[in-house]
């Protein structure tokens, strides 16, 4: 288990933190799955005891509980923060049977050891207007592109495990099916099909279809390491 979650020792700095959003962990460190927390705190979502977050809290008045991230052995366990509004929303950690209770609070549950990508997903949920599946990371990688017998050059600009955004030298349809050969660095080269679903001028939005599942994992894996990187 890594030592993302950030613990008392850790507060003696007088800066504001830097993160995005604050989730207060009333959990053991098993019950998240392996390297789950240091990426979430790359992507901005950062995990916080519930004692570090008192005394950060002291320092840096405004700062607010957005999420309580809960075993749900210690649920009666979890007190109110005396934040001014309403409670943050709990996501609890669970065993196989999911969520019980009425608690309103509670918005979702996760599987223990919770996986990065089931506790993501959950997340974006409460925290994004546009909430994603996957996390999404800036690339530059080159892409070769292949329709009815054309071929041409495309950049990938950002990327997930299931699209992409591409930038192209060719125009692209909304709507339009192709096959995408991605070229990732020091790894071999994945093939896609891939359809365009929305344009962000002057690029166009890629989804991935049919995709295998050790090609998933290879992205995935480029994924996680650009963000550790």
């Amino acid at each position: 288990m890594s030592d993302s979650i950030t613990e008392s020792s850790s507060t003696s700095e007088s800066t504001k933190p830097a993160w995005h959003r604050t989730i207060i962990f009333h959990a053991s460190r098993d019950a998240l799955g392996q390297m789950t927390d240091v990426i979430l705190s790359r992507l901005g979502y950062q995990m916080v005891l519930p004692e570090t977050f008192e005394q950060l809290r002291a320092e840096h008045p405004d700062l607010q509980a957005e999420l309580l991230l809960v075993d749900e052995r210690r649920l009666g366990d979890v007190l109110d923060l005396e934040d001014e509004g309403p409670s943050p929303p709990i996501v609890l950690l669970t065993g196989k049977h999911g969520a019980t209770g009425a608690d309103p609070r509670i918005v979702g549950a996760v599987k223990r050891p919770a996986g990065l990508h089931d506790l993501y997903r959950l997340i974006q949920q409460v925290f994004e207007d546009r909430p994603r599946s996957t996390p999404r990371v800036a690339t530059q990688l080159r892409a070769l592109c292949e329709s009815g017998g054309a071929h041409w050059d495309g950049r990938v600009l950002s990327l997930s495990e299931n699209g992409c955004l591409m930038r192209s030298s060719e125009a692209i349809l909304l709507g339009q099916k192709f096959q995408l050969e991605l070229v990732l660095p020091q790894s071999p080269s994945i093939a896609l099909e891939a359809e365009a679903t929305y344009q962000l001028l002057p690029d166009t939005g890629l989804v991935f279809n049919s995709i295998t599942p050790s090609s998933r994992e290879a992205l995935g894996q480029f994924v996680t390491q650009t963000i550790l990187a």
